[in-house]
């Protein structure tokens, strides 16, 4: 009932406010209290690093650099294969064999190429719901190579991440087949990762290490709950920034209903009228409109 009123008296509510708003004297003005200013944030202070532990962290470019094309990651990617492939064919004579890892090498650059994702707008992608889902946003002119590095020893995940078409960041999902169960836990991690002989110190905060230097950002993620694993993260700090105002920039709306169309429609749940107690305003609508109110027990 409370929402056939309010839809029958929503048409003559202008004209009320208006006859209410000019029977008001005149108010003045109510001077604004001044602004109160904040002092600046103070810059957080980093942990110093050594030239040692900056080239530690730098060979987590693999070989790759900030600023290609995903043709230059690719041909890189092939390069490092050569590599590895020759010495496996040169220390067989077998033919047959030969022709075999021949073939895998193309397999693997293949499956590089075909990994390659564009986050469109308004279209989803098998990542959004991954171990890189906060990683990356749609809309924003990025994009995604992935591939397994198996090689020496290693069985890690490396993702390349472009920004309008070159590499900004690496995310490594590090291989936990070495690491016993009951030593897999992010306190275990940090202390190997800030040995002196490692990283060195880093800053901690909320199961995340960074690292910071003037050329790039390393980050170390716990993923241990979603993902049964741990994650390093390298990225170019000012290539970062762009991509976060870009983000901001191109970020959706967020969705709100329109309070009187909220209203009429109780989506809150609150509204159940007594039709007992109101039923003569019922009727006043119904003879109103030329009916017959309904009998009533």
């Amino acid at each position: 009932m409370r929402r056939i009123m309010f839809v029958l008296m929503l048409g003559a509510a202008p004209v009320a406010f208006a006859q209410g708003a000019a029977a008001q004297p005149a108010k003045k003005p109510v001077a604004a209290a001044p602004a109160v200013k904040k002092p600046p944030a103070k810059p957080k202070k980093l942990t110093p690093m050594t030239a040692p532990h900056k080239k530690a962290l730098a060979e987590l470019y693999g070989g790759f650099k900030f600023g290609m094309s995903k043709d230059d990651v690719i041909a890189v990617f092939s390069k490092q294969l050569d590599e590895r492939y020759d010495e496996k064919i040169k220390a067989t004579t077998d033919i047959t064999e030969q022709d075999r890892l021949r073939r895998d090498k193309k397999a693997e650059v293949t499956r590089l190429q075909q990994s390659y994702t564009m986050f469109e707008p308004n279209k989803t992608s098998p990542w959004d719901v991954s171990i890189v889902e906060n990683e990356f946003s749609h809309n924003t002119g990025e994009a995604m190579l992935e591939r397994w590095e198996n090689q020496a020893g290693k069985n890690q995940r490396r993702f390349f991440f472009f920004y309008d078409g070159k590499l900004w960041k690496m995310f490594l999902s590090l291989d936990m087949s070495a690491i016993s169960e009951d030593s897999r836990n992010f306190a275990t991690f940090r202390a190997a990762m800030e040995r002196n002989d490692k990283y060195g110190p880093g800053d901690a905060e909320d199961a995340v290490i960074s690292w910071r230097t003037d050329a790039f950002e390393v980050r170390a993620l716990d993923k241990l709950k979603s993902y049964d694993t741990l994650a390093m993260v390298i990225e170019d700090p000012k290539v970062a920034r762009e991509v976060e105002s870009t983000r901001e920039a191109k970020a959706p709306p967020p969705h709100t209903t329109n309070p009187v169309i909220k209203a009429v429609l109780d989506t809150d749940h609150t509204d159940h009228p007594d039709t007992k107690s109101n039923g003569n305003a019922v009727d006043d609508v119904i003879r109103a409109q030329g009916g017959t109110p309904p009998k009533r027990n």
